[in-house]
């Protein structure tokens, strides 16, 4: 359950939903139904006839809702006190940098990293120009190299929770949820692709037990 009045509510306000009846809506309904047959691999594929963009836009809006969520649940327990910087395990450290408003990467606490990444990725998927959600209007060329971007930094969330507050999610019994939608995460950027090996060290052993149990 999320924690009404803890600052999740305001800061992590999910995406404007798919708009009911659009082919996005549809091709999110197909989604949710192959989920529901439990086969994830075959859930990610791209369903028949169906335009690879879209494809990602709309699995990449429904990821960025799920781990809004999933991180809302912890935001509690992830405080400039608890976790000073951005991190995931000893090994790996973010440090924020957007390109536009923050060039020079910055070294910042968990909470305030996730604020700043969960913010510029719904800047991202709000604006028409990169996700359109009207019929016949084209995806950008840069498209790709946006949604990869956007993956990659939704991934560190992941990471951050695994390493940092999985003990919270165990007792909040929110640990089904959570591999779940990561192993969804993982099936979906490894078909097309999207993410860097190097990018998914943090969570390489755990990467390979849900892919080991699935061949």
């Amino acid at each position: 359950p999320l924690v009404s009045g803890s600052r999740s509510s305001k800061t992590f306000k999910p995406k404007k939903n798919i708009p009911e009846g659009s082919h996005q809506y549809e091709l999110l309904k197909h989604a949710e139904a192959t989920l529901g047959s439990g086969n994830l691999r075959q859930a990610v594929m791209l369903p028949e006839g169906e335009d690879l963009n879209e494809w990602i836009a709309v699995n990449t809006v429904d990821f960025f809702n799920q781990i809004n969520m999933l991180y809302g649940t912890i935001t509690e327990f992830c405080t400039e006190a608890s976790c000073p910087v951005m991190s995931a395990g000893p090994r790996y450290e973010y440090h924020w940098a957007d390109g536009t408003n923050i060039k020079k990467p910055i070294k910042c606490s968990a909470p305030k990293y996730i604020d700043y990444l969960m913010t510029w990725v719904q800047d991202q998927l709000d604006d028409e120009t990169l996700f359109p959600s009207k019929i016949g209007v084209p995806f950008p060329k840069n498209f790709m190299s946006v949604a990869k971007t956007i993956l990659k930094r939704l991934f560190r969330v992941y990471a951050h929770i695994y390493h940092q507050h999985f003990d919270s999610v165990m007792r909040l019994q929110e640990e089904a949820h959570l591999n779940t939608s990561f192993k969804h995460f993982i099936f979906f950027v490894q078909e097309f692709n999207l993410i860097d090996r190097r990018e998914l060290a943090p969570l390489q052993e755990l990467i390979e037990k849900l892919g080991s149990k699935d061949r």
